[in-house]
This record gives structure tokens, sequence and C-alpha cells, in this order.
């Protein structure tokens, strides 16, 4: 009985440790599906001015995508990107790299930009 459990145990053990090394690994020069989305400026980075004024429309309806709120979302992301020139990367987040759009606020203080 007390090898039964023994073996059950280091089985529970090797299960686990096979589990947790076969997550699959994405090596730095492989691009991930997502990276084509976003905008580099003339420098390598992101900021005001990295998009042309063109660029808007795609950029913002890529940032809200997944929002319940899409009218809303757009027109206020369309106002932002048109002063700044830049959409943040992503669908919610990342307002440090474009700092015009991270702070503009509104009249209260809340954020401006989605």
């Amino acid at each position: 009985m007390a090898r039964a459990k023994l073996a059950l145990m280091v089985a529970v053990v090797l299960l686990v440790v096979l589990v947790a090394e076969s997550k699959p690994k994405v090596l730095p020069s492989e691009t991930t599906q997502t990276e084509g989305q976003y905008h580099l400026d003339r420098a390598g980075g992101y900021g005001q001015g990295s998009l042309k004024r063109y660029q808007c429309a795609p950029q913002c309806s890529r940032r809200c995508l997944q929002t319940q709120y899409k009218k809303a979302c757009l027109t206020f992301c369309n106002k932002c990107c048109a002063k700044c020139l830049c959409v943040p990367p992503g669908y919610y987040g990342n307002k440090g790299v474009c700092p015009c759009y991270n702070n503009w606020k509104t009249k209260r203080g809340g954020p401006k930009c989605p």
C-alpha cells in the first residue's frame, strides 16, 4: 500500500513538471500577431506625431474594437488622435507611450482619451 502511494505521488509530480514545461515558448525572433498593429514614429518609438491624420480612423477602430461603448470611444479617440497624432497600442491602457493622449483631461479632471 505504501509503495502504491509513493508511485502515485511520483507520477503526479512528474505530470506537474511535464505540464509546466510544455507551455509554448515564444522566441525573441518570432513576431506576435498584434505587433503589426502598432505604429512606430520615425525615432523607433511611440509618441506624438507618430501617425498621419489619415491613419487615425483605422487605429481608433482597432483601439475601440473590444469596448461596449463603441460610438463614444470612436468619437473621443478620433478627436484625441487628430490633436496628438498618436493612438496607444492595445485595446486598453498603454497611454504612457503617448503623453499627449494620456494628459488630455476633461473639465472634471478625468481622462478625455480612451
